[in-house]
């Protein structure tokens, strides 16, 4: 019998995947040229600029729901752009370079991330904070809650993976709005590791045991929030996440973005629907990934491309060759 027809707007086409993975290869390589030069904005310029060519190669007619360089603003690929070379319509969340200043100073784990799912499935989310706490997956349902207080969430975390507290390692953004929740934590007997940028790196750290990396903790911006829980969904991770608010003109633009209650406490499921499809590269080195390795000629790029529907996860050493005089590249 033969197999029935896949709907449009479907994430079905396997070679998508390794076209997602040249989109960060492109934004990786061009951010490359920049780490320790301390210029964070032509950094994410050039990462910007060599995504939005990329993304002329691949066959789907995206719209951009998760932009970058709001808040700094920095160059981005902004919300409502459209990207692809036609086909199925499909939503995309992306940041070209996540981790500016980790780049700009040479520091570990900036990656280049896009995010892709069908048309509407992924939370409209503005450029502002999100107060965030994740785990990786293989776990039992909601062992986590955003709203119950650090120890007891620790607590719960630890009787699941069948160890002491004292064993769990918390990532937090070192931030001084984060010194209560530092304080707590320490006061349950979690052990802490500190990133100065990063959390879509820090968030699925967790998935990965080689990370040492349990669960993270505290707020960082909302579009990063929208691209780890992509990532989370595709390999069975647990993430929650509510909006943060400087001033009330925040809470009236996310009530114009369709969010009835601005308070409301989103789950993975929630930010991330359907088939989801995640890829990112290295920039720096980091827990995740292997940073670009540039050299005379060419340069090594190590990435990873994930999907919810199948729970794949693949990574991928790819060897570029500047001699053949790539658009994004020009030695």
């Amino acid at each position: 019998m033969a197999a029935s027809k896949p709907n449009a707007g479907d994430v079905t086409d396997r070679n998508l995947a390794l076209e997602l993975v040249r989109v960060t290869e492109a934004a990786a390589l061009a951010a490359s040229k920049w780490i320790g030069l301390g210029k964070k904005n032509e950094a994410d310029g050039a990462a910007v600029e060599a995504m939005r060519k990329a993304f002329d190669t691949v066959e789907i007619s995206g719209t951009v729901v998760i932009g970058e360089g709001e808040m700094d603003e920095a160059p981005m690929l902004f919300i409502g752009e459209k990207v692809g070379a036609g086909g199925p319509p499909m939503d995309i969340a992306v940041d070209p370079l996540e981790g500016t200043t980790l780049t700009a100073k040479g520091g570990p784990n900036a990656i280049a991330t896009v995010a892709l799912a069908e048309h509407g499935n992924f939370l409209h989310a503005p450029d502002i904070y999100m107060d965030k706490i994740a785990v990786g997956g293989g776990l039992p349902e909601h062992v986590i809650n955003l709203d119950d207080p650090v120890a007891k969430n620790l607590q719960n975390l630890a009787r699941a993976k069948k160890c002491a507290v004292s064993d769990l390692v918390a990532c937090i953004l070192d931030r001084d709005r984060h010194k209560e929740l530092i304080a707590k934590t320490r006061e349950a007997g979690a052990r802490i590791m500190l990133i100065s940028d990063g959390d879509v790196a820090g968030v699925i750290a967790t998935t990965m045991p080689e990370s040492l990396i349990d669960i993270y903790l505290g707020s960082g911006g909302a579009p990063e929030g929208v691209l780890a829980a992509a990532a989370l969904r595709c390999v069975g991770g647990q993430m929650q996440g509510r909006l943060m608010y400087e001033e009330e003109s925040q809470r009236d633009r996310v009530r114009s973005m369709g969010h009835a209650d601005p308070n409301r406490c989103f789950t993975c499921e929630e930010m991330a629907k359907g088939d989801v499809m995640f890829a990112a590269t290295g920039v720096t080195p980091g827990a995740m990934l292997r940073g670009v390795k540039r050299f005379g000629g060419g340069a090594i790029t190590h990435s990873v491309v994930m999907r919810s529907r199948s729970g794949t996860v693949r990574y991928i050493e790819a060897h570029h060759n500047f001699t053949q005089k790539t658009w994004w590249e020009a030695p």
